[in-house]
């Protein structure tokens, strides 16, 4: 104590420290709080107890907090057993950022001897608990940690330390629940001490720093404004903007001019009852601040300048009632969304309390030099040599495809009026209120544009917002295009898709597994690994995954083949023409603030955020199959994986196919980025053939990776699911946060039971029908943990991970063998009885535990 109470005075940094956490303070019932005081500083102390412990000597802990940071704290809780002894203190200090609610201090001890997993549980529980009590609070976990890890039970929480306490160890561990919260420096040993001492440094920096106010220009909708403009589309002659002449004459400019002068109109129409409203948004704004608790808190700041004692605490009394007001009647007002059956207005409020949507980074000031640059670097594929697109000639009795009016009012009454307007600048709201109205003149224009297979220039322009990939971008590169295009084409390119997948042969390939009814990414992922798994059980046998990716695979697509592609199928000739003039000379600007870009023309690719576009590119790539029996090619849109499976370290067939993958790509202008594309080996011989050579793809070797996330699953290379389970428990105890907020704000068990179903549960059971059955005990049980976590908070009984797995497995059995097109419809097959299903031949249990063999024993067993 006397070289501590010396350090405190001989040092400002030490003595103006908040709070210090001292552990293995060998401290017992027999010495007072008197002898260890520190001048303006509180004591918490824990002593280690023979009863609880085992053990007579050491241990201990204590936590001083300095009184010119904090007067207002309380020790929550003592703990100490055999494999761990924890102190946790609540602080409210004088100032604290608005984002938390107090500081949670806890010092912890684990002994060299102790059970890591036990000790661990027990400081989880505890932490949880207090985090469901107070979900806004910053916690502070520091001690002595030896041979645990904290981030094994509260994966989220992060690790300040970095530099060795003990010889060539980091014994000592802090955690936080902030990201780079501190910069711990090491200091001289404390008494005869074996390990350093460390200063904490606060980096920190309040969410209203980090993030700047956003100011957007909004519409002010006035009361009616949805029957005014119903009541002037009904009275306005449509036919004064119909281009004169008959069907055949009309020219590429008439339909044009025909369609954007609609557009003109029904723009115009709306800006006459709109105006406009600049508004700012900071980023630690409360969702239940409403106006009236402005005004008291204007009458509050008035009093508190007045002077007067009496008006300033009749003013704080008033504005604490009109907060809890306000508090509880968004509560009610999110509630009464839930009963009312209101799921998206109920969500946006869950949003707003739990603060639960991605981290907005400062808004980047964007020159129209620089967004020159950026519509160019977006543009980069088009090719100046391009095959010249030539239309498909029409049979003499060909007859167009026409759309009828109610089809084009059903569409206009199924937007989604929350999407953002596109370039003509007309919001959802109006199309989708206003469809009886407008049915008739769009199915006009969209029956005139089929027939003609010219897609108006005001449909096809596209205006592209980047959006920052990262919080400081470096490089053209690191901004994502997000592409608006007219929500007016999208209803369009709904009915020609419903069209154009009418026409489609059965012979399409079976494993390309995106915009295919019946078809998900389990389907993708379990046939991958069945395969494989299926294989392996067989002697002298390893398997190659190759995970190709792509570079910026929708922007390289080449019209005129893929038109090609389509007239191979046997779509209409009218709509492949149609489809090709979709895809050339498309105007693309793009636009940040009230900035924007010159325009171009392009015509590669097929435009991201179009409807028809994913669809147009699964088609471009149906050719792209497997020639050689022992390899298959998974497809889920522009992931492509290649699967070679390998007999006695013959990989002929593998590597024929890999080459011929990378013909096929040269001859369709796709680019095979070689630097992002992986390659998995699984290989459980004992005696292996020697270390397999590396696949090369233009003359680069393609890196072997030990695991990889395969459509959101990680799959590693001993088929184990260690990292995929750490990756979604790791994901959902993030989750657990924004479930305490609302428990909280005292929100029902039937919203809070919603959120996890929707927030956590889904992160759980993501493909769990594929991984769960070969998971580990230990594994199951960090899974079941956060589940019955999140059954605290909620207070009700949630379905077991086990359960929800064995749901979902009988469920997808049965919706594969309704489908006898799905390719892993062969797998189940009936007995000769008609009552059970053939068992599955399996060696190891590794193919035993995954799903087809699971899937057909859960249904001989219901």
């Amino acid at each position: 104590m006397d070289e501590l109470r010396l350090r405190l005075n001989h040092s400002k940094r030490l003595s103006d420290c908040n709070a210090m956490i001292l552990t293995e303070t060998w401290l017992n019932s027999g010495i007072p709080d008197t002898a260890i005081g520190l001048t303006g500083r509180s004591t918490h102390r824990a002593d280690r107890t023979a009863d609880d412990s085992g053990k007579t000597r050491g241990g201990g802990l204590c936590i001083y907090i300095n009184k010119t940071w904090c007067t207002d704290s309380a020790t929550l809780r003592r703990h100490c057993s055999a494999n761990v002894e924890f102190l946790m203190v609540k602080c409210r200090p004088f100032y604290l950022p608005r984002e938390f609610t107090s500081v949670i201090i806890t010092a912890a001890y684990i002994p060299p001897d102790a059970n890591a997993t036990l000790a661990m549980n027990e400081l989880h529980a505890a932490i949880s608990q207090q985090q469901s009590v107070h979900p806004e609070a910053a916690f502070i976990v520091a001690g002595d940690f030896n041979h645990s890890n904290l981030k094994t039970v509260l994966p989220k929480f992060h690790q300040h330390v970095s530099c060795n306490t003990r010889g060539n160890k980091t014994l000592d561990h802090v955690y936080t629940n902030m990201a780079g919260a501190y910069t711990a420096t090491p200091l001289p040993h404390l008494g005869q001490s074996d390990h350093l001492s460390l200063f904490l440094t606060p980096k920190y920096s309040p969410l209203i720093n980090r993030v700047r106010p956003s100011m957007k220009t909004i519409k002010v909708w006035p009361a009616g404004a949805d029957s005014v403009l119903q009541d002037r589309f009904q009275h306005t002659d449509w036919s004064m903007f119909t281009p004169q002449g008959s069907c055949g004459s009309h020219t590429h400019t008439d339909i044009d001019n025909f369609t954007s002068t609609v557009l003109d109109h029904i723009t115009t129409t709306i800006d006459s009852i709109t105006t406009t409203k600049r508004i700012t948004t900071y980023p630690n704004q409360k969702p239940w601040m409403n106006k009236e608790v402005r005004l008291l808190l204007k009458v509050r700041n008035t009093a508190f300048r007045s002077g007067e004692a009496q008006a300033y605490s009749t003013a704080r009394a008033n504005l604490r009632r009109g907060i809890k007001k306000a508090k509880h009647t968004y509560k009610r007002k999110i509630e009464g969304h839930f009963s009312s059956s209101d799921p998206r207005r109920m969500w946006q409020g869950i949003q707003a309390i739990t603060d639960y949507k991605p981290n907005n980074s400062s808004p980047t000031v964007m020159d129209t030099t620089f967004l020159n640059e950026l519509n160019t670097f977006y543009a980069r594929f088009e090719k100046d040599d391009k095959d010249t697109a030539t239309r498909t000639p029409l049979p003499a009795d060909h007859q167009p495809i026409t759309l009828s009016s109610t089809a084009v009012y059903t569409a206009l009454s199924r937007i989604n009026p929350r999407k953002a307007a596109g370039p003509d600048g007309i919001p959802g709201r109006v199309l989708r209120a206003c469809a009886e109205q407008l049915a008739g003149i769009f199915t006009d224009i969209f029956n005139l544009s089929l027939a003609h297979a010219v897609v108006p220039s005001c449909f096809k322009a596209t205006t592209i917002v980047p959006v920052p990939k990262h919080s400081r971008p470096t490089c053209l590169n690191d901004y994502r295009p997000v592409a608006l295009t007219p929500i007016i084409m999208k209803c369009f390119e709904r009915l020609v898709l419903a069209h154009l997948k009418d026409c489609l042969p059965t012979t399409l390939d079976p494993h390309q597994f995106a915009y295919r009814s019946n078809r998900s990414i389990d389907d993708a992922v379990s046939i991958a690994l069945h395969s494989v798994l299926t294989h392996l059980d067989n002697t002298n046998t390893y398997a190659r995954l190759l995970f190709a990716d792509f570079s910026s695979a929708f922007n390289t697509v080449v019209p005129s083949k893929l038109i090609t592609k389509l007239g191979d199928l046997g779509i209409n000739p009218s709509l492949c023409n149609w489809t090709l003039d979709f895809l050339t000379d498309r105007p693309q600007r793009v636009r940040s603030g009230h900035s924007c870009s010159t325009t171009i023309t392009l015509s590669t690719g097929v435009p991201q955020g179009c409807v028809l576009s994913p669809f147009l590119y699964s088609l471009f790539t149906h050719d792209c199959r497997p020639v050689h029996g022992s390899n298959s090619i998974i497809k889920f849109a522009d992931d492509t994986t290649v699967i070679g499976l390998i007999s006695n370290n013959d990989e002929t067939a593998y590597r024929e196919e890999v080459e011929r993958l990378t013909t096929w790509c040269a001859n369709n202008n796709l680019v095979l980025n070689t630097s992002k594309t992986k390659e998995l080996i699984v290989d459980f011989r004992k005696a292996r053939g020697g270390t397999q050579d590396p696949i090369h793809i233009n003359g680069m070797a393609v890196e072997r990776v030990s695991s990889f996330k395969f459509l959101g699953t990680h799959i590693s290379e001993d088929l184990s699911w260690t990292t995929n389970t750490s990756s979604i428990i790791k994901k959902a105890h993030q989750r657990l946060f924004f479930l305490r907020t609302l428990r909280k704000n005292q929100l029902s068990s039937a919203v809070l039971v919603n959120f996890y179903r929707c927030a956590i549960e889904s992160i759980l059971t993501n493909c769990v029908s594929v991984w769960y059955g070969s998971c580990t005990i230990a594994e199951h049980k960090a899974l079941q943990r956060v589940v019955k976590t999140a059954q605290r908070i909620t207070r009700t009984t949630l379905p077991a991970i086990g359960d929800v797995q064995r749901k979902r497995c009988l469920h997808r059995a049965r919706s594969i063998l309704k489908d006898s097109s799905h390719p892993a419809h062969r797998l189940f097959s009936l007995l000769p009885s008609g009552r059970r299903y053939r068992t599955l031949r399996t060696r190891t249990s590794r193919l035993r535990n995954s799903f087809f063999p699971r899937a057909v024993s859960l249904l001989n067993s219901c």
